[in-house]
């Protein structure tokens, strides 16, 4: 498959792809049974502790996005905030108290966030080409699942599984690691408009309410906010669950990373000819179906051997769903709002979504805990139905049409003196984009 960019832009994206995934992907599946076990933190606070993350998305990058669109290089915002999130990492390493905890995890998720996004303002500047951008999104999985391996052969031979805070060492040296990568990578020419801070912020998003109007990117947002939620089910239990049914915890990590090796082949190989093939709707179905099947083998529970192979559901529905929900956004967003649209996309599928989602499913633990033994089948059984739910209502959603095209980029300066007109979606575009 060839790519439509320089070797060496295509390399230093594909490393950036990496490391951002590499750097949580090495943490967040298996901090939840240090939390749950070591430091015997209950559900709900297990819980808070994976909400800082959604809880700063909700926020922060929507306050980044529309910088980066006008302001400052989004390259800055990444080495800033991966170098300070090493730090941070450290420092939760040292905590053994919930409130400690979660303030360094909040401060941490506050640097990390907007970087998620980022990464793929960058990559949507650098090329539009479809293949490309899958061959450099299937270094993501690829560095999730090399650092879960990684982890799970350190712990091997180190015996560090006990306490659990090599995951959060391992994260902080890779933090740094992305810094510096980061500092390489293509420059990115800005809107160039001179505006102040505030302007750089509100003129971005009073272009992207025009996106609002629009029925089925506003169902295709709801969709995104429940289906992604109930991923933190999958991150906050799955850990618990297979020590439960007799996997080993140094095993967990190499368990869970079959995931991202199914990920890798299917981003390569299998997104771009679903999506050209059958279009935005079934791609989405597809995966969230996937979703479904991973919870209803957990409900079955065993045997182990199919537990394990269940993982790779979980890497065809990220492809399937996520990934491809990130396309489509680039795809039917404006040229000049490209980090504003998928700053709210991010801040809704790991902002509030997951933030609902990890209290819901804390609370849902602690319910289904009777003499101390979680009651798996019931706790797999939430996600499951509101995975179906989403399902059904996608059915109504409507693929763009295919001979759409990204009108030319304006001049951010010219729209703050518009105003966006109150009557329906194809009126509001051609006032504000011919």
């Amino acid at each position: 498959m060839k790519i439509n960019i320089a070797l060496d832009a295509y390399l230093i994206l594909s490393a950036v792809m990496f490391l951002e995934w590499a750097v949580q992907g090495v943490w967040l599946p298996v901090l939840a049974p240090r939390l749950l076990g070591p430091l015997k933190m209950t559900g709900r606070q297990t819980g808070w502790i994976y909400a800082t993350l959604p809880l700063a998305a909700m926020i922060v990058p929507l306050i980044v996005g529309p910088i980066t669109d006008q302001w400052i290089a989004p390259k800055w915002f990444l080495i800033g905030g991966h170098l300070a999130g090493a730090v941070l990492l450290v420092l939760a390493a040292w905590q053994r108290t919930f409130w400690r905890l979660f303030a360094v995890m909040l401060c941490y998720s506050i640097c990390y966030a907007p970087t998620m996004a980022l990464v793929n303002t960058v990559l949507f500047a650098q090329t539009k080409d479809g293949a490309t951008q899958g061959m450099v999104f299937m270094w993501a999985p690829i560095g999730w699942a090399v650092v879960g391996y990684f982890l799970t052969g350190w712990r091997w031979i180190f015996k560090t599984e006990g306490q659990g805070t090599d995951c959060l060492y391992m994260a902080a040296v890779l933090s740094v690691l992305m810094g510096v990568c980061c500092y390489l990578l293509p420059a990115q020419e800005l809107a160039g408009d001179d505006l102040s801070l505030a302007e750089a912020i509100v003129l971005p998003m009073k272009v992207a309410a025009v996106m609002f109007k629009d029925p089925n990117f506003v169902l295709f947002l709801f969709v995104s906010l429940a289906i992604s939620g109930m991923i933190q089910f999958y991150f906050l239990s799955t850990g618990r669950f297979m020590q439960d049914i007799g996997i080993s915890e140094r095993n967990i990590s190499a368990s869970m990373g079959l995931a991202q090796v199914v990920q890798t082949v299917a981003t390569f190989l299998l997104l771009g000819a679903l999506i050209d093939g059958y279009g935005y709707q079934a791609t989405l179905i597809v995966g969230a179906a996937c979703w479904v099947l991973l919870y209803g083998v957990y409900i079955v529970g065993k045997p182990r051997w199919l537990i394990w192979l269940s993982q790779a559901f979980h890497g065809l529905a990220y492809v399937f769903f996520m990934i491809a929900g990130q396309m489509y956004v680039d795809r039917v967003s404006k040229p000049e709002i490209v980090s504003t649209m998928q700053s709210i996309l991010f801040a809704v599928t790991t902002g509030l979504g997951p933030f609902i989602c990890t209290y819901l499913a804390g609370a849902v633990m602690d319910i289904y805990t009777v003499n101390g033994k979680f009651q798996w089948r019931r706790i797999w059984a939430v996600p499951a139905a509101i995975t179906l739910a989403g399902i059904l209502a996608l059915c109504t959603f409507q693929n763009p049409p295919p001979d759409v095209k990204l009108p030319p980029p304006i001049s951010a300066a010219k729209v703050r003196y518009l105003d966006i007109p109150s009557s329906d979606t194809q009126q509001s575009e051609v006032s504000l984009f011919r």
